[in-house]
């Protein structure tokens, strides 16, 4: 009878405390790993994000910075040159504007078609306006076209449609042209559309301001921005440095010579890890790109 009374008594009070102390050891194990975890996938969740922010601000730029020059814009330079937004620009490329560090570079930019040619200084467009609403050209600071991307004008006058340019066209561009179909397109005794894009010449700039933000401004901005500012392209942004090369490899002797832009972006987290302790806390990455200029140097 006591040997079946000792072995139903039940667990000591050292047994517990022993069985609550290893309990206690295997949950806090058990919370650190999880908390490691979950720290590490911040991290990694932030690095991804700046790396993508960097990247997908590179890629914009460089997809823009290709199109320098395009639509032959070079017809206007350096004499008189392009006036927008009361900066007078004799290059393509033009560094360290609108401030140091930053750059801006001039391209044709939204497009309408051409229709008609009622003379050697006049082309008919089908619409004023982009697919998006925004104003193409005006005689102010719209003012600058370019017809098939191969040549550019100023534009002295414009009445409905029709275009008054500073020059004579060079280019016949409707020579293939019959009729305008009902919707107003130009055709060829076909049938067969003649599309000859007409292109806006824009200037378009980089900088990082002060709260490290990556701005891109378009002059003139787009009619249809609600907030005429520049645009934030990437936030964190902490760096933004840009390098010249002229066709073979060296610095420019001049803007006109520029064949190569040197990109170099150094973007961080959005906020700081107080355990790690470089950088002031901050994880950053650095991106590099080459970009060549595929329209410089192919003047027609």
């Amino acid at each position: 009878m006591d040997s079946l009374l000792r072995k139903n008594k039940g667990l000591t009070l050292i047994e517990l405390m022993v069985a609550l102390v290893i309990t206690g050891i295997l949950v806090a194990a058990i919370y650190r790993t999880f908390i490691g975890q979950q720290k590490t996938y911040t991290v990694q969740e932030q690095v991804v994000d700046m790396q993508q922010n960097a990247r997908a601000a590179v890629n914009r730029m460089t997809t823009e910075m290709r199109m320098a020059g395009f639509g032959n814009v070079s017809m206007l330079l350096p004499n008189p040159g392009i006036t927008i937004g009361g900066k007078n620009y004799t290059d393509v490329v033009n560094p360290d504007y609108p401030a140091a560090g930053s750059v801006t570079i001039l391209y044709g930019i939204g497009s309408t078609t051409l229709t008609a040619i009622p003379a050697s200084n006049q082309i008919t467009v089908k619409s004023l306006t982009d697919s998006q609403g925004n104003v193409l050209f005006d005689t102010g600071d719209r003012k600058y076209v370019s017809i098939g991307g191969v040549e550019s004008y100023a534009i002295t006058n414009i009445a409905g449609n029709t275009l008054t340019l500073s020059g004579n066209l060079t280019y016949g561009h409707l020579a293939r042209m019959d009729h305008l179909d009902a919707n107003g397109n130009p055709v060829d005794a076909y049938g067969n559309l003649v599309i000859v894009p007409v292109f806006a010449i824009r200037a378009v700039s980089y900088q990082v301001d002060g709260t490290q933000t990556l701005l891109r401004d378009e002059i003139p901005r787009p009619s249809t921005q609600v907030v005429q500012l520049a645009q934030p392209l990437a936030d964190n942004i902490e760096s933004l440095q840009f390098g010249y090369r002229d066709a073979s490899d060296n610095p420019p002797a001049s803007n006109a010579n520029i064949r190569v832009i040197l990109v170099t972006l150094r973007a961080r987290t959005n906020v700081s890890d107080p355990e790690y302790k470089t950088d002031g806390g901050f994880r950053k990455r650095q991106i590099a790109s080459r970009i060549h200029l595929k329209n410089m140097g192919l003047e027609l």
